[in-house]
């Protein structure tokens, strides 16, 4: 209990930087999958707006490639927004996370 409580202190601090820097940009990358059907939910914020919403269906890939395939998309647009500093990106799987950049 300890542990999640200082993640979301963490998440929660993360959070608060990025509203008070108006050029740092927030990706949300989510994904699932059901009957071998990947579902991929991707956002891209900036301040209080959400520049970016999309659902992508996807079948016969793995979780982890539906996951890092959205995280990717989602930096590709996130760096092309003028005046960008910083980049957060969110996600529930670190398996994938490790791979953005590879």
């Amino acid at each position: 209990m300890i542990d999640f409580i200082k993640n979301f202190c963490i998440l929660d601090k993360i959070f608060k930087d990025f509203l008070s820097n108006p050029n740092t940009i927030l990706v949300i990358s989510d994904a699932s999958i059901k009957n071998n059907v990947a579902t991929s939910i991707l956002h891209i914020h900036s301040g209080y707006n959400i520049l970016a919403k999309t659902i992508y269906y996807v079948i016969n890939v793995t979780f982890t490639k539906a996951e890092l395939f959205s995280i990717r998309y989602r930096i590709n647009q996130a760096v092309q927004i003028s005046n960008t500093n910083n980049i957060i990106i969110i996600t529930n799987t670190i398996h994938a996370a490790r791979y953005i950049y590879l």
